[in-house]
């Protein structure tokens, strides 16, 4: 069953427009987390809001939010406020323009959704809009209010329904000029560069997501099994020393020579996590 949508409102392209809900496309749950303990007693620790200057504990009804306009001074605002900052888009994602989708900057990538239809009534209208832009390879770009904030929005179809992927704003994306500008202009000798093309061509393949492997997850695992079972864990390995003395031109020649002798293997998939005894509320919802 898919979990609850993040966000309920209505999609619109010009006077057409239907119900829709959006869920997160991805999840981090699954990784593997640590909660802040008392090494002494092991028991489970809680933060405690204190007062900056007085150093006295806050209440939770004393928390508000400010703005820092200078050192120690704040501009206090109230929940009330920014609830009345109206948003056009609060409750539609109206798409207000098509480009192609190999337009958009990677970099302005930020998080991707699911859209749905919310209701039958809708469908038609859902089915024509997707299929629209499918037929004319474009992409649609639209505003959507998630947690108080207006982020743009990229829909495009995918499958029976459509991706959304939220986009970044200008001022959050850095320009590659000054981190590019000191790096050399190059001209290489064409053996080494022929060296280099052919292990680019004899690791070429297809993207397939299934061969990623969390190592760090992996090991993760594996060490809280151990400690789980009792064992002692084991010690760190020594890095790889790097290989010096050779130039550029070896180390390729060599690089071929050991692609060539080298099978390519799948990489181990990912280690069951802990099993966890379940609790009240997770026995409920099992």
């Amino acid at each position: 069953m898919a979990p609850r949508p993040n966000w309920k409102g209505y999609l619109k392209l010009s006077l057409v427009s239907c119900p829709i809900a959006l869920y997160p496309a991805t999840s981090a749950t699954e990784r593997v987390s640590f909660r802040q303990i008392n090494k002494k007693t092991g028991n489970r620790l809680r933060q405690q809001l204190v007062d900056e200057v007085s150093r006295e504990a806050v209440n939770p009804e004393d928390k508000g939010r400010g703005y820092e306009v200078g050192k120690g001074q704040y501009i206090q605002v109230e929940d009330d406020e920014l609830d009345a900052i109206q948003v056009e888009s609060t409750h539609t994602i109206e798409i207000e323009k098509f480009v192609p989708r190999d337009e958009i900057d990677a970099r302005y990538f930020d998080s991707p959704y699911y859209l749905i239809p919310n209701d039958e009534v809708g469908l038609d209208a859902f089915a024509v809009i997707r299929d629209a832009m499918a037929a004319k390879k474009m992409v649609g770009l639209g505003r959507v209010v998630l947690q108080k904030r207006e982020r743009p929005i990229m829909l495009e179809p995918f499958g029976k329904g459509l991706r959304g992927m939220t986009l970044r704003y200008p001022y959050e994306v850095r320009g590659e000029t000054e981190y590019f500008e000191d790096i050399p202009e190059l001209k290489l000798a064409p053996d080494m560069l022929k060296l280099a093309e052919h292990i680019v061509d004899t690791k070429t393949g297809h993207f397939e997501p299934a061969e990623f492997v969390d190592h760090y997850e992996v090991e993760l695992v594996e060490l809280l099994k151990t400690k789980q079972a009792g064992l002692p864990a084991k010690k760190p390995t020594p890095a790889m020393p790097r290989p010096t003395g050779a130039n550029i031109f070896d180390l390729l020649r060599r690089s071929v020579e050991l692609e060539g002798k080298s099978k390519k293997t799948k990489a181990p998939p990912l280690q069951p996590a802990l099993s966890k005894k379940k609790t009240g509320k997770q026995r409920a919802r099992a």
